[in-house]
This record gives structure tokens, C-alpha cells and sequence, in this order.
């Protein structure tokens, strides 16, 4: 996941992807349980429904975004193109593709799972010199400035 983002950011952009992404996830689901509470008796309906509510609880929480993002910006394209679209499902179709591109942000469990990772690398065994007196006592005698004799 770390490969498809260049950061997870945190502070003010992190605040602004969670609030970003509580958006999308509260409205996918705010859409589909509504089409689910009016009764459609279709089971083809249902299941797709089950996608949307399953897509904005990702969303919600910020795990697996990317396959979030691609299968909700597949779901809501469908959606626009359709013969009757939903009131801004535009605007949200580009929510989703914003949150696609950006990533999850600091504050999600892809974060916590994919998140930056701290590389330690071993000291070596040997130091180098920190004061003027380590370096003088590190070089090698001097050698002589004479030409060797012929």
C-alpha cells in the first residue's frame, strides 16, 4: 500500500482526508440503506447494495482504499451514466476519485498497517572521528617528506 501513496500525511491534510473520507462512507451508506429501506424485492439489487454499504464502511474506516475507491468510482459511474441519476452522485463520484488519488491519510487502518516504517541500520563497527584530536590520533604516522636515496 506504502507503493501507491508517496505519505501518509497527518496534521491539517490527515484531518482533511478523514473528514473527506466520513464523507463519501456516510454518504454511500446514507444512499444505499435508504434504497434498501424502500423494498426493492430484487435480489440483484440487494447485492449490489451489500457492495455500496460494504465500500463506504471501508471508506469509513480507511482500509483498503485504493480497491475502495476503483470498485465505488466503477459503482458510481454506473450510476451517472445510468438513465436516472441520483442528486450528486456527481459531485460524489469525484469525491471518490479525489480520496483514490490522495490515499487515506495518517489517521486510518491502512495507515496503520501500510503506514511509514522506521529502517534501522546497524552502526558500524568502525566510527568516525568527532574531534580534532580522534582525527589526529586516527591517521597513520607520517611519512617522511625525503625521497628515498638512490
Amino acid at each position: 500500500m506504502q507503493r501507491l501513496f508517496s505519505s501518509f500525511p497527518s496534521g491539517a491534510p490527515g484531518t482533511g482526508l478523514l473528514l473527506l473520507r466520513v464523507t463519501v462512507g456516510v454518504a454511500l451508506l446514507g444512499q444505499r440503506l435508504e434504497l434498501l429501506g424502500r423494498g426493492t424485492g430484487f435480489v440483484g439489487v440487494a447485492v449490489v447494495s451489500g457492495v455500496w454499504i460494504v465500500v463506504g464502511l471501508a471508506f469509513l474506516t480507511g482500509s483498503l482504499t485504493p480497491a475502495a475507491a476503483g470498485l465505488a468510482a466503477t459503482l458510481m459511474a454506473a450510476l451517472v451514466l445510468g438513465s436516472a441519476p441520483a442528486p450528486g452522485s456527481v459531485l460524489l463520484l469525484v469525491m471518490v476519485a479525489a480520496l483514490g488519488l490522495l490515499g487515506p491519510g495518517a489517521y486510518s487502518v491502512d495507515a496503520r498497517l501500510f503506514g511509514r516504517r522506521e529502517i534501522e541500520v546497524p552502526r558500524s563497527e568502525r566510527r568516525r572521528a568527532d574531534t580534532a584530536e580522534e582525527v589526529a590520533a586516527a591517521r597513520p604516522a607520517a611519512v617522511s617528506e625525503k625521497p628515498p636515496d638512490a
